[in-house]
Order: structure tokens, then sequence, then C-alpha cells
């Protein structure tokens, strides 16, 4: 995380600058965080917060900011009745959680190299029929899925198993769900992990609690907010 404080070219006084750097400062440090000074990368309005982060191939890319604004409000003429009904001048917080989400989507899909973890991949199941008697199954499957929250494909297309299976794997599924005519008279799934050569046989229920526990964002798995 870097410190980025007054430009050459800047809105404002010293003074002011000197009351919002230190605001700044002094709420990082009541936060517990460490910075890097930037010296001179402040915005012209203000100093601000970068959170730089490391890619997969080790480039720094700023991504989220927040930048302490005493200069604006003040060119503004803005102004708030406080609790004692005095009026007087806001402080302006510019954040950006992300910064530019095309960077960040770039970032994350350069971290994992395409293969997303199931909570954040787009498609996080395919049901694969293995004969077009298994078609309608395997959209019973599909839809079992989607009301357990998942994002799901059905693929009932005329192509051989193992075709549907090495195409989904290539676009980096994290779970395919094979499904014939054996399956749909047992109500069961032939569950297919990305990068596992082996199968599991599931009930098709049991199936879906397992893939929707997996596929939770972890904040959500721990229960934390």
């Amino acid at each position: 995380m870097k410190f980025s404080d007054r430009p050459e070219v800047r809105a404002g006084d010293d003074a002011t600058w000197d009351k919002a750097e230190a605001a700044l400062m002094e709420a990082t440090e009541a936060a517990g965080l460490e910075t890097i000074l930037n010296p001179g990368e402040g915005a012209f309005y203000g100093p601000k917060l970068e959170f730089v982060l490391r890619d997969a191939i080790g480039r720094d890319w700023q991504c989220g900011t927040l930048q302490m604004d005493f200069v604006l409000p003040e060119r503004l003429d803005a102004e708030y009745v406080a609790e004692d009904g005095v009026r007087k001048r806001p402080v302006m917080l510019h954040r950006a959680i992300l910064g530019s989400l095309e960077r960040w989507i770039g970032i994350v899909i350069e971290q994992y190299s395409g293969r997303m973890p199931p909570w954040l991949s787009p498609v996080q199941v395919v049901v694969a029929a293995i004969t077009d008697q298994a078609n309608d199954y395997a959209e019973t499957v599909a839809a079992a899925a989607a009301a357990a929250g998942l994002r799901v494909h059905t693929d009932i297309r005329n192509e051989k198993i193992g075709y549907k299976i090495r195409e989904h794997s290539t676009a980096k599924v994290p779970f395919i769900l094979a499904v014939g005519g054996r399956e749909a008279e047992a109500g069961t799934v032939a569950l297919r992990r990305l990068g596992s050569d082996g199968q599991t046989i599931l009930d098709y229920e049991e199936a879906m609690r397992q893939l929707a526990l997996e596929s939770c964002p972890p904040d959500l798995k721990t229960g934390n907010a």
C-alpha cells in the first residue's frame, strides 16, 4: 500500500495539504496499516492511498485508491448542518475499490491462468448427456443445479461424451456431470472435477448440495460478512 503525497502541480495551499496529509496518515496508523511513501503522486486535489497488487508474472498494478480531499468541497462551497446546528465544510473521500474493472479482471484471469476457483467461474457446472435418451434427465439435473444457485450449462449435443469432457475441461469448467441411461434410472450423476482423471458417482441431489457448498465464496463458507 502506497501513501502518495502532494504533486508539484496541485490545487489548494500548503496549509490545506498539510492538514489533508496528516489526517490520512493518522487514519492509516489508527487502522494499523503499513504504507510505503510514494512522493509527489497524489491527486491534484489531495493525498491518496494506492493499493498495489503484484500479478502472477511479477508486475505491479495500481488497483484500489482512496483520496482525502479538502480542496474540492471548498471550491464547490459544499456545506452540511452538524448535530449542533452549525454549518460546516465536509471532507470529500474519493474511493475506487478495484480501480479499473477491466484491469482487475485481467489481473484475476492471469493470476488463475484462466482456471477460476468454482465461486468465481462464469460457468460452474456442465451437465453433459452421454446419449440422446438421457437428454431429459440432463435437463432435470441442470434445473436442480440452477435451483441450488449454481451457474450451469446443459450439453445435449450429438457428440461423444469424451469430446464433451475434453472441450469443457479445456474451457476450465470446475465440475462436469455426465449422465446417461444408467444415471437416469438410478437418479445419480458421474461427477468429474477439473484436473482429475477419475469420477465419483453420487445421488444427484447430494451432488447439488456438495457443489453448492464448494462453489460458495470463501466468506460465505465461513459465515463472515
